[in-house]
């Protein structure tokens, strides 16, 4: 971290007063990384990039690393930054556009939940498009973690550069993080249906108390199982509350996405404007 923090340091307006606050935010999000994901650590981790990326928006007005970004020999650096920017949009909207889609899922599937006029096979089979939904978007993030983009830092960077791709690599790590949150934990479903048929002291929190993704999966997947339909009330319930969380949650971390997405497309216009001087 040390290390880290004297990179931090060698930007060319290194007397700034932008720079301490810059180096305590970037510094706060690298020593979470290391903590087990929530949802509530998700939405602190979204708002501290927010607020990285505000520091960033102001240093890149600074007349010296303006200078320093727009040096002819920086120019293929800063395409590169660039570039970088537009992979970190994309991979944002999808995280926007999953925690839309499964949003909406959830609210439907809540709403025939408590209508309850279709009998038990109707419901069971508007629980499994649910669950296939699920397993869709599952199947897209982890092929966009396994396709993910990288960050370098180069020797030869220019101070300035060298911390904007710095940036770039922790803000990829936060969103990593949250697509890893929302796909859960493969054996989140089967396992702990296996699990319950052979201990009735199982609840859906000991699959992963902290997951809210994981515990509506696992629910659902144990209230369609058909070796369990004398509990199906009891079932049920526990499903819709589990729902209840899942939304609430959703809509936390929505807000913090697109606070997010805002603020990048701001750092993306600002490079650009450098790229054009």
């Amino acid at each position: 971290m040390a290390a880290f923090h004297t990179r931090s340091n060698s930007l060319p307006s290194s007397h700034h007063p932008l720079i301490p606050e810059f180096d305590e935010q970037l510094c706060r999000l690298r020593s979470s990384e290391a903590a087990s994901s929530s949802s509530t650590l998700l939405s602190g981790r979204l708002s501290g990039l927010q607020d990285l990326h505000d520091c960033v928006d102001k240093l890149l007005l600074l007349p010296l690393n303006q200078q320093a970004l727009s040096k002819q020999q920086n120019e293929k650096c800063v395409d590169e930054l660039f570039d970088g920017s537009l992979r970190l949009l994309d991979i944002c909207s999808m995280a926007k556009d999953t925690l839309q889609q499964t949003k909406e899922s959830t609210q439907e599937l809540q709403s025939i939940m408590r209508r309850r006029r279709g009998g038990e096979s109707s419901l069971s089979s508007e629980v499994k498009k649910f669950l296939n939904s699920r397993k869709a978007a599952k199947k897209a993030l982890h092929k966009a973690m396994e396709n993910k983009c990288t960050f370098r830092l180069l020797n030869k960077d220019e101070q300035t550069v060298s911390v904007l791709r710095e940036v770039q690599s922790t803000t990829l790590a936060v969103i990593e993080s949250m697509l890893s949150f929302i796909s859960g934990p493969k054996s989140s479903g089967w396992s702990f249906v296996s699990k319950t048929m052979n201990s009735k002291k199982v609840s859906c929190e000991e699959v992963n108390e902290e997951n809210e993704f994981a515990s509506v999966d696992a629910a659902l997947n144990l209230l369609i199982s058909h070796k369990m339909k004398k509990s199906d009330s009891t079932l049920e319930e526990n499903a819709q509350n589990e729902l209840k969380k899942l939304e609430i949650c959703i809509q936390d971390l929505e807000e913090g996405v697109e606070s997010l997405y805002r603020r990048l497309i701001k750092t993306r216009v600002s490079l650009l404007n450098i790229l054009n001087h």
